[in-house]
């Protein structure tokens, strides 16, 4: 008999969800995890008493009600609606692309303008969009897109917006009404007391390592569980064997500001490409805070290289093809299972995560 049902690789939100329902199965876990701390990406420190989202904004949003009562489980939700605001050089605009937006660019007040303006920008465009440029025109015109897209865009992939994919852009929402909130979700809030509540709840009653890479002793924990969930990077698990897939990461640069209020909102977008960061965020605007500092984060988005926090794939034909090789490796696998954004190669939300460890735990447990 195995010490363990399972060894859960990672602390995240996936290990998390199906340590979770594991456990009421009656299922023993066993956690281990690289960082020193648990909860992965959406992990919170207390700074100035606010929680600081560590590794970035992490707004919770989601239409499946099944979903939104599992987390409401775990932790009473607030109403904080994602309204972020974009920066271009001192002009701000409200996001996402609404007629707030088109009315501060184009000095117009009904939504036909709007769309006579768009029509009339997006006819450089002739065809299928080829590229990320080409569609981003096609969807809000040429002023919007050199102003609120292209900057912030080239900043966020490294590269120009003629060589990304134009799928990339394809969800980018625009609205003709004047609504400011980001998404379209029935679902949206923050857990008050931060995501540290949830991953607490998630994880109770396992047994946690941290600071332990799996890979250095994997025949190890092998042993100890009759399964293994693996979160961490699938070419890692692999050695590398087919090469490197190809991310990009973040940068973070946290500081304590002696303001009650410094931008007046959670999250602005810096869209020009000169000012080096993507965005300022503000912590304690997801709480409705009221301390007299304030802490804010600016986000660098960064190449990424081995040692560094893989946060988003880059999702280019090359890289799927790569993916792909892998994937079949690990449909082989029987005693070590998939999952999450970087075990899937796949940029995931909250909400679709939890969805993800949902499924699995209903096919294994």
């Amino acid at each position: 008999m195995k010490k363990y049902d399972y060894v859960l690789v990672g602390c995240g939100l996936y290990s998390g969800v199906f340590a979770y329902l594991a456990k009421q199965k009656g299922k023993k876990c066993l956690v281990v995890e690289k960082r020193n701390h648990m909860g992965g990406n959406i992990y919170c420190e207390e700074i100035e008493g606010i929680h600081v989202h560590t590794y970035g904004a992490h707004i919770f949003h989601t239409s499946n009600k099944k979903v939104w009562q599992f987390v409401n489980e775990l932790a009473e939700f607030n109403r904080y609606t994602n309204s972020p605001v974009a920066n271009f050089k001192g002009e701000m605009y409200n996001m996402p692309f609404n007629m707030n937006t088109f009315s501060k660019m184009w000095g117009i007040s009904t939504p036909a303008q709007a769309k006579a303006k768009i029509e009339e920008q997006k006819a450089s465009v002739s065809g299928e969009p080829q590229n990320l440029e080409e569609q981003a025109i096609s969807l809000v015109g040429v002023d919007i897109y050199e102003k609120l897209v292209k900057g912030y865009t080239e900043k966020q992939w490294g590269r120009d917006c003629k060589e990304l994919p134009a799928f990339i852009i394809k969800r980018l929402p625009v609205r003709f009404t004047y609504d400011n909130n980001y998404f379209n979700d029935l679902y949206q809030g923050i857990p008050i007391g931060g995501y540290n509540v949830i991953i607490e709840k998630l994880f109770e009653g396992c047994d946690i390592e941290l600071g332990v890479d799996y890979l250095e002793n994997k025949d190890h924990y092998d042993s100890l569980g009759d399964k293994v969930i693996y979160t961490g990077t699938i070419d890692a698990y692999y050695g590398y064997q087919f090469g490197k897939l190809e991310y990009r990461s973040l940068k973070f640069d946290t500081e304590v500001v002696d303001t009650d209020n410094y931008q007046g909102v959670a999250v602005v977008n810096y869209t020009d490409r000169e000012t080096p960061y993507t965005r300022i965020i503000e912590h304690k605007h997801f709480e409705f805070g009221t301390q007299p500092k304030s802490v804010i984060t600016r986000e660098y988005s960064v190449d990424w290289s081995e040692g560094m926090e893989p946060y988003y794939p880059v999702n280019d034909a090359k890289n799927q093809e790569l993916y792909q090789k892998y994937a079949r490796l690990a449909e082989e696998e029987c005693k070590v299972i998939f999952g999450g954004r970087l075990g899937e190669y796949k940029y995931y939300d909250m909400d679709k995560v939890i969805e993800s460890a949902m499924k699995t735990a209903e096919a294994y447990l």
